[in-house]
């Protein structure tokens, strides 16, 4: 059983391939490319992009939907320019690391970290009738970007071990969404330090 709770994890990586209108498409080429080609990732990840990550579990509660989208490729549409999305295996059980990046034009990269920062807050988890049953706790995210929030979803996912971190940084006008999960549990450390590789791809 527990290999097809692996399958679902990982069919997600199939299944995601982005949306929103892209308006600046030598800005999307550039935020695929940071992506696709030779991303700096801690050891342990695979260095080659696949498509999107898609939530594995059914979230009935927007603001937990709102808080997980971006890093499937599903940033906030309003006056989005361009996004890119990408998931990485890494070595651990059913062990992936998902990224978003999006750009957006103005001041609107701000408003966006704010609304996503209360959605959440309002996000206390998700329960479904097959087994999943994952509670939110905000983590405390300092350091890195303009702006960035945090949370870990710790419990079952189809009645077994389930771990997932988000992280959401604005760097500038860019939104960096960032997912890492894994079965039974995943390394904080090691979230960390995936996100300040990911938020200085989009710096340098």
């Amino acid at each position: 059983m527990k290999r097809i709770v692996v399958g679902v994890i990982l069919a997600g990586l199939a299944a995601g391939c982005g949306g929103g209108e892209v308006t600046d498409v030598g800005a999307q080429d550039r935020l695929s490319a940071l992506l696709h080609k030779d991303p700096n990732l801690p050891e342990g990840f695979s260095a080659h992009a696949q498509q999107a990550w898609r939530v594995p579990f059914a979230a009935d509660s927007r603001q937990c939907r709102a808080v997980l989208a971006p890093a499937g490729g599903h940033a906030p549409p309003r006056a989005l320019t361009a996004q890119a999305a990408a998931s990485f295996p890494g070595d651990g059980l059913g062990e992936v690391v998902a990224v978003g990046l999006a750009e957006y034009s103005g001041s609107e990269a701000e408003w966006h970290i704010d609304d996503l920062s209360k959605a959440l807050a309002g996000c206390r988890g998700v329960r479904t009738g097959d087994g999943t049953d994952l509670r939110l706790r905000r983590t405390t995210v300092r350091g890195v970007g303009d702006e960035a929030v945090g949370g870990e979803l710790r419990g079952k996912l189809a009645g077994y071990p389930y771990a997932l971190d988000v992280m959401l940084v604005r760097q500038g006008n860019t939104l960096v969404s960032l997912v890492h999960t894994g079965m039974t549990d995943v390394d904080a450390a090691r979230t960390r330090q995936l996100l300040g590789a990911v938020v200085g791809m989009t710096s340098a």
